[in-house]
């Protein structure tokens, strides 16, 4: 094929209400599935798989003649999953050029890709169709790739190429020779033109083409010179381009409400089957993931899970996510699941010739699922210090790796670590002046060497009764010389000592 200024390619989906819908439901693909839109009883088929069409069914059948087949799967048309669906193609198609156009119809997905000068970096027409559309293959959909210097003939080839043809590319100048033997229903005619033509006895776009251009005009006007050019493949087109926004969210609705987790968590497999894939061709990782349950009494119910590090091990997300619905439950049937994923970069871990192996941090993650499940969601994690001279004043925080260098400052010298008494263990102290000299703790008699305090470490400034807990750090010895380092406090109301903590 020579190379041309303009190169086009055009990625088809057909039955798309069906696919979108079939896509997150592996085991409903070797059935007879059928698509069915409006209000009962009203209902008519607008979509269907090829296991339907091939026991007979047709578009526009209600559903009773539906019903008269043997065991077809109804379902119900989802704007939103077909929407989400047509949002992940464009993505898809977006990463092989920037320049995508969104030509959907109503029944089917329509894309065209400006692919001119992409030969460097995907390899010929050819290659490029063939990693596309393994790519759509990768996720649930099944299409057609036709690749024109015209985007016009790319379109009609797309719509006519029979299933067993999923690729097909048109050599420069051939445009009006392959579109030939294609059936005029590939054009975007009215039923007025489309009836004039069967009555002329013109079938196929190569008929069209055929008919000289001046008598054509002048017996069905204008409009029928773009008919003609759209025959041939020289129609221009004004490529108008669209930017796909990447965002990891699968959406999936149920015809009944579900209330058993095994079977939740087989759709959320799926789901997260699609989330990694799609986040691997950007070489990324899922951070955290959302899970939002559509309830049948018409609540939600939103759970997250954020491990220490991005990861796209699908199992540990399964087991996660088991964990944490297993700990909070929904209240109700679920209607249906949507997955959000926020994205991460890829965790990387530099391990030196004679260091010893590392802990998996995924069986850190399963381990803190598991304790919080026990113990609650607020008592793991990482204790922070609040900024408060209050007693017990800090808050958890969840364990995080940090990816770059840490910003807090290396000491040289070692500090003293604070032991916390829970409770307070009560004590004896002799007060001559207003430092303490003497104390009794554990049986033992010591002598303060050096105090510092005391720090009022209770209550808030705008409540001052509340006021009345002090707080001493001690350097004491024992009569045997051992030495104590100690936090001491002091209720001032009821003029008692406790031990409060010791330095080590």
């Amino acid at each position: 094929m020579s190379q041309s200024a303009e190169l086009y390619a055009c990625l088809y989906a057909k039955e798309f209400p069906a696919q979108a819908l079939l896509r997150l439901r592996p085991e409903l693909h070797s059935k007879a599935c059928v698509v069915m839109e409006g209000e009962a009883p009203t209902q008519n088929v607008c979509s269907l798989n090829t296991k339907a069409r091939l026991l007979g069914m047709e578009w526009r059948m209600t559903r009773v003649e539906v019903e008269t087949f043997p065991g077809p799967i109804i379902l119900s048309r989802s704007p939103q999953s077909e929407a989400a669906t047509r949002t992940v193609l464009l993505e898809c198609a977006g990463a092989f050029s920037p320049r995508v156009e969104d030509r959907s119809e109503e029944n089917t997905f329509l894309c065209g890709i400006d692919i001119a000068g992409t030969k460097n970096l995907f390899g010929p027409p050819e290659i490029l169709a063939r990693s596309l559309l393994q790519r759509v293959r990768a996720l649930g959909i099944s299409a057609s790739v036709t690749i024109s210097s015209n985007l016009h003939a790319a379109i009609c080839l797309a719509k006519g190429l029979p299933p067993r043809i999923p690729i097909q590319v048109i050599a420069t100048g051939r445009e009006a020779a392959a579109l030939s033997p294609l059936r005029l229903s590939v054009l975007d005619m009215t039923e007025r033109q489309a009836e004039t033509f069967a009555v002329w006895g013109i079938h196929t776009l190569g008929m069209l083409a055929a008919l000289p251009e001046r008598e054509l005009v002048s017996r069905m006007g204008q409009e029928s010179r773009r008919l003609r050019q759209l025959a041939l493949g020289e129609l221009p087109h004004l490529f108008q381009p669209v930017e796909p926004v990447f965002m990891l969210e699968e959406r999936m609705e149920l015809d009944a409400p579900l209330d058993v987790l095994e079977s939740l968590l087989f759709g959320i497999g799926v789901m997260l089957d699609q989330l990694i894939l799609r986040a691997k061709a950007r070489i990324l990782a899922l951070a955290s993931v959302t899970v939002t349950l559509s309830l049948d009494r018409g609540g939600t119910h939103i759970r997250t899970v954020r491990p220490a590090l991005p990861t796209t091990d699908k199992q540990l997300w399964i087991k996660l996510l088991h964990l944490d619905l297993v700990a909070h439950p929904p209240q109700a049937g679920i209607m249906a699941v949507v997955l959000q994923a926020e994205p991460g970069s890829t965790s990387k871990v530099q391990l030196g010739l004679f260091s010893p192996q590392l802990p998996e941090a995924s069986r850190l993650d399963v381990t803190l699922a598991r304790i919080r499940a026990v113990v609650g969601e607020d008592n793991v994690g990482c204790a922070v210090l609040r900024d408060t001279h209050a007693a017990e004043a800090f808050r958890m925080e969840p364990f995080t790796v940090p990816t770059g260098d840490s910003i807090v400052p290396s000491c040289p010298q070692p500090r003293a670590s604070m032991r916390q008494l829970r409770p307070p263990e009560a004590a004896s102290v002799t007060l001559p002046g207003v430092r303490p000299t003497i104390f009794f703790f554990r049986d033992s008699r010591y002598t303060v060497e050096h105090s510092y305090g005391p720090w009022v470490v209770s209550g808030d400034w705008w409540n001052p009764t509340l006021w009345g807990f002090e707080q001493w750090d001690l350097v004491a010895r024992a009569q045997d010389g051992a030495m104590l380092c100690c936090c001491m406090i002091r209720d001032v109301l009821r003029n008692r000592w406790q031990m409060a903590a010791l330095y080590d």
